[in-house]
C-alpha cells in the first residue's frame, strides 16, 4: 500500500514537472497579423502601450492612434506639417505623445488631447538631423541626432518632453560617422545608461553609464565604411547584454555583419552563428517569451537563444518593431501605412 502511494505521488510529481516545463517553454512566433490603416505614409515611428492602444507616425507629417487593437484608427497631420517625416514617436498614454522629425525642420511636438492639437516643444538648428528617441524612465528621455562639428547631438527631457536641453558632455564622432533613423532605435536608454549605435565610415557603440556625463566607445563587427552601413537598432536583454542589428540598406540580402551581441562584463562582441536573413532596421527583446524579434524591408526573424541563432518569421517587410509598455504585445510598422501585431 505504501509503495503504491509512493509510486502514485512520483507519477503526480513527474506529470506536474512536465506540465510546468511545457508552460515555461517559449513559443515561437507564427507570423504577423496585418492591421488595416487609413494612411499610405511610410511609418517608422511606433509606440504601442498595450495590445489595444498604440501610436505611430511617419512621412507626410502623419500620426495615427488606435485604442481598440487596430480595428479603427484616429489619424491626422501634426500641426499641418505635411512635408515633414516624423520618424520617432513616444506615447505616454492614450491621450499624450511626442513626435520627433527626421530632416528639416528638426522639431519636437507634443499632444495631450489624443492628437487633436500639437504644440511645438523644441526646434534644433537648420543643419540638425534627428535620428531617434528613447526614454530611460517614465519622465526622462533622450533624442539623438547626427554629429555636428565632431560631436554627437543628444538632447534630453526630464518632464515628459515639455522642455529639452543638450546633455553637458557630448560624445565625439569621427568624420562620416552617423546614426540611422530607419526605425528611430539606434539609441537605447535604460536607467542611467545610454547606448548609441552608429554607422557610416565607422560603426561604433557609444556607452554612457551616467546619463551622458562620461562616454566610452567600442568598435563593432558590423559591416561599415559606407554611408549605408552599420548599426541601425539596439535593444537591451538584461544581464548587461545589448543586441544590435543593421547591415547595408542598399544591399538588403547581405547577411554578413548584420547582427551582434555586446557583453558589458567582458566588453566583447559575440557574433551570431546564424544571423538574420539580411539587412534589419529594427530589433526588440520580448522577455516573456525569451525571444528577440528583428525586422527589415526584406523580412523578419526571431531568436530564442539571445541572438546566437536567427530563424525567419516571414518575408513581410517592416521598418520598426516595438513591444508594448504593459502587456508585452509586439507591434511592427512599415511602408504604405503597414502595421501588424506578432502572433504566437
Amino acid at each position: 500500500m505504501i509503495k503504491r502511494k509512493i509510486l502514485a505521488l512520483s507519477l503526480l510529481v513527474a506529470l506536474f514537472s512536465c506540465k510546468k516545463s511545457e508552460e515555461n517553454t517559449p513559443a515561437n512566433p507564427s507570423g504577423w497579423d496585418m492591421l488595416e490603416t487609413p494612411v499610405e505614409s511610410s511609418l517608422r515611428g511606433l509606440s504601442p502601450l498595450t495590445g489595444e492602444i498604440a501610436w505611430a507616425s511617419g512621412s507626410n507629417g502623419v500620426w495615427l492612434r488606435t485604442i481598440d487593437g487596430g480595428k479603427s484608427w484616429d489619424h491626422g497631420v501634426v500641426a499641418g506639417l505635411d512635408t515633414v517625416d516624423f520618424r520617432s514617436i513616444h506615447a505616454f498614454d492614450a491621450m499624450t505623445a511626442i513626435v520627433v522629425s527626421a530632416g528639416q525642420p528638426a522639431v519636437i511636438y507634443k499632444t495631450k488631447d489624443g492628437g487633436e492639437s500639437w504644440d511645438l516643444k523644441h526646434q534644433e538648428n537648420e543643419f540638425a538631423f534627428l535620428d531617434g528617441i528613447s526614454f530611460a524612465s517614465s519622465s526622462r528621455g533622450f533624442v539623438v541626432g547626427d554629429p555636428a562639428h565632431g560631436k554627437w547631438t543628444i538632447i534630453q527631457t526630464a518632464n515628459q518632453g515639455n522642455t529639452w536641453y543638450h546633455i553637458d558632455s557630448l560624445p565625439e564622432a569621427v568624420e562620416g560617422e552617423a546614426a540611422f533613423a530607419a526605425s528611430s532605435t539606434s539609441l537605447f536608454a535604460k536607467g542611467n545608461q545610454l547606448w548609441l549605435g552608429s554607422g557610416g565610415t565607422e560603426s561604433n557603440l557609444h556607452f554612457s553609464k551616467d546619463q551622458g556625463v562620461s562616454w566610452e566607445k567600442y568598435s563593432t563587427p558590423f559591416v561599415q565604411g559606407e554611408s549605408s552601413q552599420g548599426i541601425f537598432s539596439l535593444a537591451g536583454m538584461g544581464d548587461g547584454e545589448i543586441v544590435g542589428v543593421g547591415g547595408d540598406y542598399l544591399n538588403e540580402e547581405m547577411q554578413e555583419g548584420t547582427a551582434g551581441i555586446f557583453v558589458t562584463a567582458t566588453k566583447e562582441w559575440i557574433i551570431p552563428q546564424q544571423g538574420p536573413g539580411g539587412y534589419r532596421s529594427g530589433v526588440v527583446y520580448f522577455p516573456k517569451q525569451k525571444c528577440l524579434i528583428a525586422v527589415g524591408p526584406s523580412g523578419s526573424d526571431y531568436s530564442t537563444d539571445r541572438g546566437l541563432n536567427w530563424q525567419p518569421i516571414s518575408d513581410e517587410g517592416f521598418h520598426a518593431v516595438k513591444m508594448s509598455h504593459e502587456d508585452g504585445s509586439i507591434w511592427a510598422s512599415g511602408a504604405k501605412g503597414k502595421i501588424a501585431k506578432l502572433s504566437y
